[in-house]
């Protein structure tokens, strides 16, 4: 081989002729050379040392790409280019699919090459409709024009608390009612090493078996009752999903069950709704009545593990979920299941059921095409049953105290309470336990006191941010499913805010659709292009409602999700109900 001449007209060099030319392409003089390190992205060693101390023992898996980068962003402040490659290589994973899952999340902060780490603490002001009606712009403002550069403020979505209006989060630590004082307090606390968690006081697991918790849960472990037996039971009755689709509960079961293969159930506690707080509420005060429904359901339908995704901005709840949750197993109540606490990164997206599941599997949350249905395919392609929290809060009492004790609570033709999340400007806001079929006047008079001083009932959103609005002529009509729907409403997850003569309904349906372009993942053209579109034509000062007729007409019919389905609903309400406004 040696002694074959090289081809005419070949670059090949006689290294004895052209010693400084071998000897740059490497001593094997070869074309390329010998390395000193693998081609590609380079891992700092030091960097690689951080990210294996980091995880420790937790488990390399791709699901926990999400876990695993909280740690780094709650370590760290951020998470850096190196530690990103780090990561990718201690899991065994393509740089471009850590990356793509980081960025894709509104609390994770990446760093690249030769950028400024973002300061050490972030206050978040909340933007959302009731925070703005109570002054988060000026807010904004002033906790900017008072806080150095340790301490970077920035804009944030609903965080679940619209009944404190305004509120900021420091990290993500909420201050209700919050005023410059206390978020300039707040943030300057977190500083000097502050917890910034609210205190709380739930019902715990001791309390909580003393007063009889659980007990229907050992029955159906210890074989008193039967998985039929329960499905009967709320068949009679007239509980429904409602986290915002209101699919009845007992046939969801009931389809699960009848599936073929290994089980998962999924807890959906990532309310991000602008409005909506009822899930915080009740986990915030009595957890294990969700935990127990959610173990009675894992056996109902024969679930091997269970998810509960939370929001990321309940940081207390988690807590109080992880020892609770800890306290269960050690009392053998998950013996037939296995309890998953997951910890969403703010994407409000992922309150869509096949988004969130996407999360939970570690991956972005792009909604999924139907069919096949997450009851059939869900999480690992698993037959999946998928529960909101105030859902599985019913569970317990419905069998125990029978289907028609929960039915009879209603209005007539409106059976079953419902949690109604008021916020806005009325005198006591908050959640109201109320009879499905309430109407909005009789949730400001009877259930909050009556309307602020001052103030005049003008309108009010049914559903929260993509429930429309309605005018306070319209105060009379039931809230509840399947009533809205033919004036382009929807109840939704029960969130209502009240507006007043005070508010303009234009600048309110601005303000939602802003959070709809903010919060679009990106994954449709009709959605991400639709509401970006929406907005810039919604702020002129006279609105092209022809085109803007077209153009919410081809988000609701070529959406692929809820998100695009409905984001037009706030502004096609006020070019119907409003037009003095326009």
């Amino acid at each position: 081989m040696s002694d074959t001449p090289a081809p005419t007209g070949s670059t090949r060099t006689d290294p004895a002729e052209s010693g400084d030319r071998a000897f740059k392409r490497g001593s094997g003089g070869g074309r390329r050379g010998g390395r000193p390190f693998p081609k590609g992205r380079q891992i700092d060693p030091v960097a690689l040392e951080e990210v294996q101390k980091t995880l420790g023992n937790r488990p390399r898996r791709k699901d926990l790409l999400i876990e695993h980068l909280h740690l780094f962003q709650d370590r760290f402040g951020h998470i850096s280019a190196a530690h990103l490659a780090g990561l990718a290589h201690e899991m065994r994973m393509a740089m471009a699919e850590v990356y793509e899952v980081a960025s894709f999340y509104a609390h994770f902060d990446i760093v690249r090459e030769n950028e400024t780490p973002p300061p050490a603490v972030t206050i978040r002001v909340c933007d959302s409709l009731t925070c703005e009606m109570f002054g988060a712009e000026r807010l904004l403002a002033e906790i900017e024009a008072e806080t150095g550069k340790e301490i970077r403020v920035v804009r944030a979505p609903c965080m679940g608390a619209c009944d404190k209006a305004p509120v900021v989060a420091v990290g993500h630590g909420l201050v209700e009612n919050a005023d410059v004082a206390k978020a300039v307090s707040a943030g300057e606390a977190a500083l000097s090493g502050e917890s910034q968690h609210r205190h709380i006081e739930p019902t715990r697991l001791d309390d909580y078996l003393a007063e009889g918790g659980y007990a229907l849960l050992r029955e159906c472990l210890s074989g008193a009752r039967k998985p039929e037996e329960l499905l009967e039971i709320l068949g009679q009755s007239a509980l429904r999903g409602l986290g915002g689709a209101g699919f009845p509960t007992p046939r969801k079961w009931g389809l699960v069950r009848a599936v073929e293969g290994r089980k998962v159930l999924a807890v959906n506690a990532d309310e991000g709704e602008p409005g909506t707080f009822k899930d915080r509420y009740y986990l915030e005060r009595d957890p294990h009545r969700t935990l127990e429904g959610m173990l009675i359901g894992a056996w109902v339908v024969g679930a091997e593990d269970c998810y509960f995704y939370l929001r990321d901005e309940y940081p207390e709840i988690r807590e109080l979920l992880e020892l609770e949750i800890a306290g269960l197993e050690a009392e053998g109540l998950v013996a037939h299941t296995r309890v998953h606490l997951r910890r969403g990164a703010g994407a409000y997206i992922c309150g869509e059921e096949s988004a969130m599941i996407e999360s939970i599997e570690g991956k972005r949350g792009y909604p999924r095409h139907r069919p096949p249905y997450v009851a059939q395919v869900g999480i690992f392609d698993r037959p999946t049953l998928v529960n909101n929290v105030e859902t599985l809060f019913w569970i317990r009492d419905i069998v125990q105290k029978g289907p028609a004790w929960f039915n009879d609570q209603g209005k007539e033709g409106h059976p079953g309470f419902r949690s109604y999340s008021v916020s806005g400007r009325v005198k006591n806001p908050g959640v109201k336990v109320a009879p499905a079929g309430v109407t909005a006047r009789e949730l400001i008079e009877d259930y909050c006191g009556g309307m602020l001083d001052g103030h005049e009932f003008r309108a009010y959103l049914p559903g929260g941010a993509s429930g429309g609005i309605l005018p306070a002529s319209m105060a009379d009509e039931k809230l509840d499913f399947g009533q809205l729907e033919k004036y382009g409403c929807i109840v939704g997850s029960h969130a209502v805010v009240i507006l007043s003569d005070k508010d303009s309904v234009k600048d309110a349906a601005l303000n939602l659709l802003r959070f709809f372009e903010d919060e679009s993942c990106g994954q449709c053209s009709p959605c991400r292009v639709g509401t970006e579109k929406a907005v810039k034509l919604m702020m002129a000062d006279t609105w092209d409602t022809g085109l803007l007729n077209e153009l919410s007409a081809t988000m609701r019919d070529a959406s692929i999700c809820g998100l695009g389905q409905a984001a037009s609903n706030p502004l096609s309400a006020v070019m119907r109900f409003f037009p003095d406004e326009m």
